[in-house]
């Protein structure tokens, strides 16, 4: 499962015009937006319910509805209940009105939100700051449903009104994010530029800049910027959520664990917020964090997600048929438009795990037959939230039991030692080294392949522990997987420098002859070209001319 951290998939909202509330009140929802922009979702809803309660206005209702909105997974349900009571004190209620045109967006009705959001535009007459401001908002809002160059002529509008009385900071860091969405990272920037000349708390300026230097791949300056924001509001929870997909980056599991209890303690704690941190546990393989997590709020989110992350723990439990039940749950709940092309990964591992359970051979047939069409699916949007192709070998030939069967394999006195000293540092590189070497001595080639596996985790870009997990696969029997293995070796070496690839010569013909021969009698196609690489570096090579023999019948 992976979530992409470059542009937050909701922006937060700021505070309302001063001529649409009294100046005490303006102050009130000064302080729920700056909430709602820490996320803090339920402070900012105890806010807003306690303005609603003390003024029942159709704005205040607004707010409340936008906070459902805001949140990591919008409540749809709760934010139109309260827009439609918004509407219900006031029918012209503009806000409320980009309200109920922005959960069209949201669940995919783009065109006839947008012709919506241009009415009240047209109805506003456009002299309305904030209503042009919101209505640019909500162009940018959903990461699948959004038109930013169309938001970006809105929000522009908005701060050309808004000049007389002072630009909020929030106007210009909606218009960067705009620019993100149309790949615009200089003026992305020059919009984050102006707003930390106008707002207050310079931490969520510098937090919004260190996730568009991390899109941009520019990590030295992303992580300056964590750094200048965590120093500027230390109880910032948005810096350190940035810091965790930092660490995640660079493989640093025990700084992006650290991160993740920081950005937990500093949001509070609403459901919805748990919810994502429970994912972003999950992304960071603390499988029983995310558990322990997800189930502390379980009961008390509506939202559908929670079942699709319920498949995916039980997925990586090997409880294949609970994870089909959430699964099926999630479909049958979500909205259509939130569905996406690793939903269909998910449900092609889930079935090729029951596969590799099944004792009957039709049923067997048919659970494959379903798995390999969900991974076609997931394949052809070219998704990377797993790596498709090495969980489903993992899968159907049993793999995902590798654990149980390493430690039931052989063992003795160094791989305990090893096992301890890996247990105590999980980013002991050498001492993980050490260990798949001694499985490897004693043939408990799961337990290499492990090892192996880790290594990969933690250097994903040093080679040689691919060809040996590839190695350690197929002498444990499982060729599916160990092809795998060999095929993200070769994918990995030709990255290289050419001369460092004329130094991988002999293990890159390996790892294709590899290749070719593990899978030449279920994929002849991948065999096939796998094999043509082989003999274009070793044309004569004897067992590559058997299997090109073989391969022709």
């Amino acid at each position: 499962m992976k979530y992409r951290f470059g542009l937050p998939k909701k922006i937060v909202f700021g505070a309302a015009a001063t001529f649409l509330l009294s100046f005490a009140s303006a102050q009130t929802v000064s302080e729920g937006i700056i909430n709602l922009d820490s996320h803090k979702y339920a402070k900012a809803k105890e806010i807003f319910n306690q303005m609603i309660a003390k003024s029942p206005t159709a704005e205040n209702y607004y707010y409340l509805g936008y906070s459902y909105l805001s949140q990591f997974e919008p409540n749809f349900e709760l934010a139109k209940e309260n827009f439609d009571k918004g509407l219900a004190i006031d029918s012209k209620s503009y806000l409320n009105k980009i309200g109920l045109a922005t959960i069209k967006l949201g669940k995919g009705q783009k065109a006839s939100a947008i012709t919506e959001l241009t009415q009240v535009a047209k109805e506003s007459k456009e002299k309305d700051a904030e209503v042009l401001y919101r209505i640019g908002e909500a162009l940018t809002m959903f990461e699948n449903n959004n038109d930013p160059a169309l938001a970006i002529t809105y929000i522009n509008k908005a701060i050309e009104k808004a000049q007389k009385y002072g630009v909020p900071a929030y106007y210009y860091y909606t218009l960067g994010d705009a620019y993100r969405l149309t790949r615009d990272p200089g003026n992305a920037m020059t919009a984050y530029d102006r707003a930390s000349e106008v707002a207050k708390n310079k931490a969520s300026v510098f937090y919004r800049m260190a996730t568009l230097w991390m899109a941009a791949k520019q990590y030295k300056k992303a992580e300056e910027n964590i750094a200048k924001a965590i120093n500027t509001d230390a109880t910032y929870a948005p810096a350190y959520k940035a810091q965790a997909q930092y660490n995640k980056i660079f493989q640093k599991h025990e700084e992006t664990t650290q991160s993740l209890i920081n950005y937990t303690k500093y949001a509070d704690e609403d459901p919805s917020t748990a919810l994502e941190i429970a994912k972003l546990y999950f992304i960071n393989s603390d499988f029983a964090e995310s558990k322990a997590t997800l189930d502390k709020v379980f009961d008390k989110v509506n939202d559908p997600i929670k079942f699709k992350l319920r498949a995916y723990l039980q997925y990586n439990e090997n409880d294949f048929a609970n994870a089909k039940t959430n699964l099926e749950t999630y479909y049958a709940k979500v909205e259509q438009s939130r569905i996406i092309p690793s939903d269909a990964g998910l449900e092609a591992v889930i079935y090729a795990g029951l596969a590799s359970k099944e004792a009957d051979a039709a049923t067997k047939a048919a659970l494959m037959q379903k798995a390999n069409e969900k991974l076609a699916v997931v394949k052809a949007a070219k998704d990377d939230t797993l790596d498709w192709d090495s969980e489903f070998a993992k899968a159907s030939s049993g793999a995902a039991e590798l654990q149980a069967k390493a430690d039931a394999g052989p063992s003795n006195d160094n791989i305990v030692a090893l096992k301890k000293q890996v247990a105590a540092n999980k980013e002991d590189t050498t001492a993980l080294f050490n260990l798949a070497m001694a499985y490897q001595e004693v043939s408990n080639w799961d337990g290499a392949a492990l090892a192996w596996q880790k290594m990969n985790d933690l250097l994903p870009t040093w080679e040689p522990a691919y060809y040996s997990k590839g190695y350690a696969l197929q002498q444990a029997g499982y060729k599916e997987l160990a092809a795998v293995a060999f095929q993200k070796y070769i994918d990995v070496a030709v990255t290289k420098t050419p001369a460092e690839q004329q130094a991988l010569q002999e293990t890159l013909f390996g790892a294709y002859y590899s290749v070719a021969y593990l899978l030449h009698t279920t994929d002849k196609v991948k065999a096939n070209e796998a094999l043509q690489k082989a003999l274009a570096m070793k044309p004569n090579d004897h067992n590559s001319l058997l299997l090109q023999k073989e391969l022709m019948k």
